[in-house]
């Protein structure tokens, strides 16, 4: 276990430790007491250890994409898990056991409902693991808790599924920014009963080389074959609006493909402020999200819109993840200069105050606790997840949620649409 002191490293050293691997570079005004390198599970046991000793509390780095910073915090003992990479595959029972630092570019299967169990070290230190028979809170909580979960993550057991490779198929269709109601309208209308293997997604974007907003419109459909990726990708070719200024139909895909769009959309060495929301299912959605999609206030700024429906109306696990409606909304500004941070925060802000009234609540992934509070989960749930919180970590020795000032310790979130009140 390398650890790196706060008070006896050189500047660099544990600056490097502190931010280095902070994909957003806001960096924050937070200083760790040390930084852990663990390798192993026993490492993070030593780690936990080491804070019950010194009388300090724990705060996590996994793949150190959050974009508030969370692993980043005063006074603690930050575990960074960036070198603890470890997958391991049973093909026959399609099952894999996997570190928390990997990514999902390394690993496909990263949802709440794919998880069997968990390998958890406990705010006193312990290695214990959790799944449906034992300890089942912990299992509950760590589907959908964020970084309020009262342990760190030593290892997940994820259900797989075959990677369909010879039907991962996707349509696109590029359209104006001139006709983003027309555009909209015929996605919404299409989405609910579009084939539920095909992702759909919007997305507000500058193309390169390009003055003006597009709008991006993107199917992506896994199948068996090319003939089922066609059959399923079919409606939207044949309703489409006309107007394109580029499209394709059926083309060849991959996951790869789709890390490396994704890759190229949020450039490494950038700065940050995101947002979301869930929106009301009853709401007039092209109206909620036209200032979002039509005012981005940097070329590297987008704006996505994610059809849930029908998967937002069916019954989820029981588990902490427990807040969806039928249409996703994500915004992330992206620029370079310091000196646009207070344009950009405010774009954001000023977007998000108007959104908030039309929401059900937000993706506590994509959130930042210090600047909004909202709903993130069932109100059942969230009280639940608090209560659990409290009891597996009645010392507040794991961070949790850095919301301003950073004191919601034991208690948690208050589970409220702050701007909405």
């Amino acid at each position: 276990m390398h650890i790196v002191w706060k008070e006896e490293a050189d500047a660099a050293t544990y600056e490097d430790a502190r931010v280095g691997r902070v994909f957003n570079h806001r960096r924050p005004d937070r200083f760790p007491l040390a930084v852990v390198k663990a390798c192993s599970s026993e490492d993070i046991v030593a780690a936990v250890k080491l804070a019950v000793e010194r009388k300090c509390r724990v705060a996590v780095r996994s793949g150190g994409h959050s974009w508030a910073a969370w692993s980043v915090r005063d006074n603690s003992i930050l575990i960074d898990l960036g070198n603890y990479k470890s997958i391991e595959v049973d093909a026959e029972n399609r099952v894999a056991r996997v570190s928390t630092s990997m990514t999902g570019r390394e690993n496909w299967g990263w949802a709440c409902e794919r998880v069997q169990g968990l390998d958890v070290v406990t705010a006193d230190g312990d290695l214990v693991h959790c799944n449906a028979s034992q300890n089942q809170d912990l299992y509950w909580a760590a589907r959908g808790a964020g970084p309020g979960f009262p342990g760190v993550v030593a290892r997940f057991h994820l259900d797989l599924i075959p990677y369909p490779e010879k039907g991962f198929r996707s349509a696109g269709y590029i359209y104006p920014i001139s006709l983003y109601h027309q555009v909209f309208k015929w996605i919404i209308a299409i989405a609910p009963s579009f084939d539920s293997d095909t992702e759909i997604a919007v997305v507000s974007q500058y193309p390169e080389g390009a003055d003006e907003i597009s709008l991006f419109v993107l199917f992506v459909t896994m199948k068996h074959s090319p003939e089922e990726a066609e059959m399923a990708l079919k409606r939207a070719q044949e309703t489409r609006p006309t107007g394109t200024t580029s499209e394709w139909f059926c083309n060849e895909d991959s996951l790869d493909n789709q890390y490396n769009n994704q890759a190229n959309a949020n450039p490494e060495k950038h700065r940050y402020c995101t947002d979301n929301a869930y929106i009301d299912n009853d709401a007039d959605v092209p109206r909620v999200l036209e200032e979002a999609f039509t005012t981005l206030p940097h070329r590297k700024a987008f704006s996505l819109w994610y059809a849930m429906n029908p998967c937002s109306r069916r019954k989820l696990p029981d588990m902490a993840l427990s807040m969806q409606s039928d249409h996703y909304f994500a915004l992330y500004t992206v620029w370079e200069d310091e000196s646009d941070d207070t344009r950009c925060r405010a774009w954001v802000k000023n977007i998000m105050e108007k959104v908030e009234r039309h929401s059900v609540g937000a993706y506590l992934g994509d959130s930042d606790f210090q600047v909004r509070r909202t709903k993130f989960w069932a109100d059942d749930n969230a009280k639940r997840l608090m209560d659990i919180r409290r009891k597996r970590d009645p010392q507040g020795r794991i961070c949790g949620y850095l919301d301003r000032e950073d004191l919601s310790g034991v208690n948690g979130l208050a589970n409220i649409h702050e701007w909405k009140l």
